[in-house]
């Protein structure tokens, strides 16, 4: 494509490193509510998708499915200021594409304000025109709905937008939407898990994907 408008992260594993704070809160939830510990590679096997989702794997009880995202979220407020950070080159690379005259926004699937509250921590959110969390949504990722929501932000088609995330999920998204996307491997999942949903280009550093976006201007 060409003639790119706007660009949209996915928030967690692309724009912050949130890896160890996750676990953290799942390692709590875990044994508090289910009794039990799980893997850390049955915690982030879904990491994308709201944790309502998630935790639908762990129990098939709807009283511990909710106690558990509580526990999650009681434990996650506590530590998230202090344990909740960026990758290296994250916010030179926002600047760098704002500068170019591109509008910048975040879809996640986490709660709006859980989601910027951790992007100022880490001085990203200024460099942001909007934010889709999964509760200002109806169908969360991978469904289209929050890229399109995102790009009607914005102002822009989703063919003139791309969508940048590290999780298959948010390729099936922004793919479904009919934007393009990119797939980053400094996140949670491998890269044959990423090219398996064929995102337009793949990044292994933030210098690669600032190139490639460019590229599409």
């Amino acid at each position: 494509m060409a003639g790119l408008k706007a660009v949209l992260f996915d928030n967690d594993g692309t724009l912050v490193d949130s890896r160890e704070l996750l676990l953290a809160s799942f390692h709590y939830a875990g044994p508090a509510v289910l009794g039990r510990q799980l893997s850390d590679e049955e915690y982030l096997q879904k990491v994308g998708q709201p944790l309502a989702v998630q935790v639908k794997d762990y129990t098939d009880d709807p009283v511990l499915q909710e106690r558990f995202c509580e526990a999650y979220r009681v434990h996650n407020k506590t530590v998230h200021d202090k344990m909740i950070k960026t990758f290296p080159g994250t916010v030179e690379a926002l600047a760098e594409l704002a500068s170019a005259g591109l509008k910048l926004g975040v879809v996640t699937s986490k709660r709006h304000a859980v989601a910027w509250r951790g992007l100022e921590v880490v001085g990203a959110a200024s460099y942001l025109d909007c934010c889709v969390g999964w509760d200002d949504i109806e169908r969360p990722k991978p469904d289209p709905q929050p890229v399109v929501r995102g790009c009607e932000l914005l102002g822009f088609d989703p063919s003139e937008c791309l969508y940048v995330g590290d999780a298959p999920f948010d390729l099936q998204s922004g793919n479904a939407a009919g934007a393009s996307t990119a797939a980053v491997t400094w996140g949670m999942f491998n890269e044959p898990a990423l090219t398996a949903e064929r995102p337009s280009f793949v990044s292994h550093t933030w210098d690669e994907l600032i190139a490639s976006t460019l590229a599409l201007l």
